[in-house]
């Protein structure tokens, strides 16, 4: 009985796992999701109050979202943005969006990606959000075309059908990881670098429609800018790994003592002192951090957060941003994302960041019962569905444990409250 439960169990994982959505929910409609009436899916948050990001549209708010493995298009946060803007009661828009095609600094010719921008406001436009969408997907495409051959009738005859689902899903999407840690790394960071630049560079009249130029840190009016938004990043699954190894790379960069920005022009000075007054959160979808910190070093300086993070620290005046919340959310089964552990930030992120974690334990994968065998999840509705859950989005926009908070995380999640 126990080897007929395991292959069931195996049976529809890799089914579901597969992400065909037609061929697996088909065959595992009737078992997963008879009779599923109540809503009994947990949602625990263990962290201090915080207040997400609708306190923050007080000036202009600007939210860089950056996408996870597998290859993406241009609009795949559409739903997000959708519902987020929703939630902070943000009902009007620019018309259509802008596009930038993002360009290497040092080697012009080459692509790495696009960002596509949305603007919203709220019904007397007195608040405003400017939503940016890393797509850096293209730059591992040339690169998977190495193994595109695994997926062609030639070899793809001699599997079985599900067996076949699953190579081909694994083939789009498990060699970015492989990519991101070894030639691949410097191009996706410059990229997200690049978002990072424009986004804090130039306001919505300065962003070029379809423009394909490279963004300087010394560009004309970023500091005005910088000093006068908020800024925040929501990322998905490896795009967790690349924000904080993109904001630690500019921790290295800017703190160093040198006089010299990118080996030839002068510190933006002033940027940095800005930097140093800002509080940003990173919200983490299906967050990877500890899976990808294995078998790597630690960030350049560590384990000295009350040196750069407390005003009477010996080297406070170091710090990058005066604070950075990860808000890490991971469904637990979901087999490919993890919770953030106590000390995580302190042994393995750069201390001049100032990061303190939460952690956000949510189902958004509906746990059933196959039929008295045993209890089972989707796994990949529990590694891609933070972006439509109604919950997620709430805890973005308005916190947990202060007066703002959306009834719908007061009601549906347990806040577990963290002191001193």
């Amino acid at each position: 009985m126990f080897e007929f439960k395991k292959y069931i169990l195996i049976l529809c994982g890799l089914i579901l796992l597969t992400g065909c959505s037609s061929f697996g929910y088909g065959i595992t409609e009737a078992i997963l999701d008879h009779n599923q009436t109540t809503d009994t899916r947990i949602c625990k948050v263990t962290s201090r109050p915080f207040s997400g990001l609708e306190p923050l549209l007080t000036d202009t708010l600007k939210v860089l979202m950056v996408h996870g493995i597998g290859n993406h298009t241009a609009g795949y946060s559409a739903e997000f943005l959708n519902k987020l803007s929703a939630e902070m009661g943000l009902h009007k828009k620019s018309p259509g969006y802008k596009t930038i095609d993002l360009v290497d600094p040092v080697e012009t010719t080459k692509n790495l990606g696009s960002l596509r921008v949305h603007r919203y406001f709220n019904e007397d436009q007195s608040k405003t959000l400017i939503f940016y969408e890393l797509l850096w997907s293209s730059i591992t495409l040339e690169a998977k075309k190495f193994i595109a051959y695994d997926s062609t009738g030639e070899y793809a005859h001699h599997r079985a059908d599900i067996n076949n689902l699953l190579k081909t899903f694994s083939n789009e999407t498990m060699p970015d990881s492989f990519l991101y840690l070894g030639d691949h790394r410097r191009d996706i960071l410059t990229s997200f670098t690049q978002a990072y630049c424009w986004m804090a560079a130039t306001n919505w009249q300065g962003l070029a429609n379809h423009t394909s130029s490279t963004c300087d840190f010394h560009a004309e009016g970023f500091a005005d800018n910088l000093q006068n938004n908020h800024y925040a990043f929501v990322t998905h699954s490896l795009g967790s790994r690349i924000t904080i190894d993109g904001l630690q790379r500019l921790a290295k960069t800017l703190g160093n003592d040198s006089d010299t920005y990118r080996g030839t022009l002068k510190k933006p000075q002033t940027a940095v002192q800005i930097l140093k007054q800002k509080n940003t959160y990173i919200f983490m979808l299906a967050n990877q951090l500890p899976l990808l910190q294995l078998g790597r070093k630690k960030a350049e300086v560590t384990q000295q957060h009350a040196d750069y993070c407390q005003a009477d620290g010996s080297h406070f005046d170091e710090r990058i941003y005066q604070s950075t919340q990860i808000i890490a959310f991971n469904d637990p089964n979901d087999i490919v994302s993890y919770p953030l552990p106590y000390g995580f930030a302190q042994q393995y992120l750069d201390s001049r960041l100032c990061i303190s974690i939460a952690n956000v334990e949510i189902n958004v994968a509906q746990v059933t019962d196959l039929l008295g065998i045993g209890t089972f999840a989707n796994p990949l509705t529990a590694h891609s569905a933070y972006k439509s859950d109604d919950r997620v989005v709430a805890i973005i926009a308005k916190g947990i444990g202060t007066n703002g908070s959306a009834d719908i995380v007061k009601t549906q999640c347990t806040w577990v409250e963290e002191v001193d």
